[in-house]
């Protein structure tokens, strides 16, 4: 009973800021789940099962209140999904430490760019959507794809950033996008991947499942409410705190 009143916490928390910036749950959930003694791949595939109902519980606040293209989300799938499924099959046969560091390198590059452009992903402007346009974004989302089905924490954030940049939406729509398609999708994806190929605790999962609907349902309120001000300073901060957090990891665990 205590393990699951702790893992509810941290889900709770970690989805909850993982909602409102864009990514990075498994700063707090991964970590939890291998110091209360689960191995690598099932604690792995663990957090992309609960990853799922982020997904679920932020998109229940976003359906009543977005305004998202669904021909552009289905784009984002078309070229997401199969990076998951290669990635997930992927993981187990590399170093796990070499793909951490270099994880959180990326991850900590993300939020220093975002913080030094601070008018980035204030206003929504559309671009980049010509042949040429989605042929550039659609090859990088497949590679984040491949890292989100692969590494352990933070690649949603590519993707917010990634959309942000690229594409030209503010930091509110790019979240939303994130939540909805990596929450539930890519996840969902990269789950049932590593399920098939490995093991999932399913006596953790009604804690993390719990943690996960109410923090997504949260943190996606707050972004709305609150605005693209809030979302890109919580970007910037989340970015930085799991870049931090993978390069100590790979470095001195």
């Amino acid at each position: 009973m205590l393990d699951q009143i702790i893992l509810f916490v941290i889900s709770l928390v970690a989805n909850l800021l993982s909602a409102l910036a864009g990514g990075g749950a498994g700063l707090l959930q991964l970590p939890a789940l291998l110091f209360l003694g689960l191995p690598f791949g099932v604690a792995l595939a663990t957090h992309k099962v609960a990853s799922v109902f982020l997904g679920l519980g932020a998109t229940a606040r976003h359906w009543r209140s977005s305004t998202l293209d669904w021909r552009f989300a289905l784009f984002i799938l078309a070229c997401g999904l199969p990076g998951v499924v290669l990635g997930a099959s992927w993981i187990l046969q590399v170093d796990e430490r070499l793909a951490t560091l270099a994880l959180g390198v990326l991850t900590l590059s993300l939020g220093v760019y975002s913080w030094l452009k601070p008018e980035l992903g204030q206003v929504s402007k559309h671009q980049n959507r010509e042949w040429v346009g989605y042929f550039i974004g659609g090859a990088m989302i497949l590679f984040i794809g491949v890292l989100n089905g692969s590494l352990t924490s933070g690649t949603g954030l590519f993707v917010t950033l990634w959309l942000v940049r690229w594409f030209g939406l503010d930091y509110k729509a790019a979240v939303a996008y994130t939540l909805v398609l990596v929450g539930i999708f890519w996840n969902g994806t990269g789950a049932l991947t590593l399920g098939l190929l490995g093991d999932i605790q399913w006596s953790w999962l009604p804690a993390l499942i719990l943690g996960s609907l109410i923090g997504g349902y949260l943190g996606a309120h707050l972004s709305i409410v609150k605005g693209n001000r809030l979302v890109k300073r919580a970007f910037e901060l989340i970015t930085v705190m799991v870049g931090l957090a993978l390069i100590y990891q790979a470095w001195f665990v």
